[in-house]
């Protein structure tokens, strides 16, 4: 009789994870592909994410996808980081070798899926007004990638200044000619935003941000990086003032595409996987 051969295993690790689309995502580019393998949903206790990670490596894992709020967790258990991981100081994408005791590789697919879901909705960067709201991981991801578009200028807020000012002071060398600010929640200037990007959690607490209605133009568009079943309180924000929304499911697949590369060496079409998503969601 023939050896039985484990499927190899990836998963997403967050807190909360419940909600998380990853399982279906890498499923779908495995069929597409003729990859087997094994994609789970890992609840980590907010104090238990390193104990998690191991006790999945001992199980057989070799890859894992992580979302919030263990992204700055992740960078540090990495010894070996790719440049933008490195210049994020945040990973989303942990790469395992065959020995669970092996160096552990770190990537970031987090800004390169926010551009492509941009300008898969027609949406473009460079010379537009940009306010990133939250400074934590998500942000930290995605700010080198929009710098190197060449916005007119990017302001940073956050809950606390000094946060947003620290990340601000980080990135500056990559915008010698982009204006790149911060400021408290609470401080934003009343005065009109091309792209408004949500990287703070609160889309996935129904949290609204208080933020000035004039923000917003006509052609504002909103977009938050989480996503659900329903537009989120950012996104429904946005449009009951005349702005355009997205969630990030797009971005989602984009950065999964890029991790699915990262471990198989094979980059799926996310085009199918999008339509489907927009069916079903």
């Amino acid at each position: 009789m023939a050896a039985h051969t484990a499927l190899a295993r990836y998963g997403v690790i967050g807190n909360p994870i419940g909600h998380s689309r990853s399982p279906f995502i890498h499923q779908a580019f495995a069929e597409q592909t003729g990859i087997t393998l094994e994609y789970t949903a890992i609840l980590a206790p907010l104090d238990g994410f390193e104990a998690t990670v191991a006790a999945f490596r001992q199980q057989g894992g070799r890859g894992l996808n992580v979302t919030v709020p263990f992204k700055a967790q992740a960078f540090a258990l990495c010894n070996h980081l790719s440049d933008q991981a490195a210049r994020a100081g945040a990973v989303n994408t942990l790469i395992f070798p065959d020995d669970p005791h092996g160096p552990i590789q770190g990537d970031n697919t987090d800004g390169v899926g926010l551009l492509r879901d941009l300008a898969f909705h027609g949406i473009t960067v460079q010379g537009k007004k940009i306010l990133l709201l939250g400074a934590g991981g998500a942000a930290r991801g995605v700010l080198a990638p929009l710098l190197a578009e060449q916005p007119a200028l990017l302001l940073i807020a956050n809950r606390h200044k000094q946060t947003a000012a620290a990340l601000s002071a980080d990135f500056a060398d990559l915008a010698p000619k982009t204006p790149l600010t911060a400021c408290a929640l609470d401080a934003i200037p009343a005065e009109p935003f091309d792209l408004i990007i949500n990287a703070t959690s609160t889309g996935l607490s129904d949290t609204q941000l208080p933020l000035p209605d004039a923000v917003i133009h006509a052609n504002t568009v909103v977009y938050d990086m989480a996503y659900g079943a329903e537009p989120t309180v950012f996104m429904r924000w946005g449009q009951a003032r005349g702005a355009q929304a997205f969630d990030g499911l797009g971005m989602l697949v984009e950065q999964a595409a890029m991790s699915f590369y990262r471990w198989h060496g094979l980059t799926p079409d996310t085009r199918p996987l999008r339509h489907l998503l927009s069916t079903t969601q």
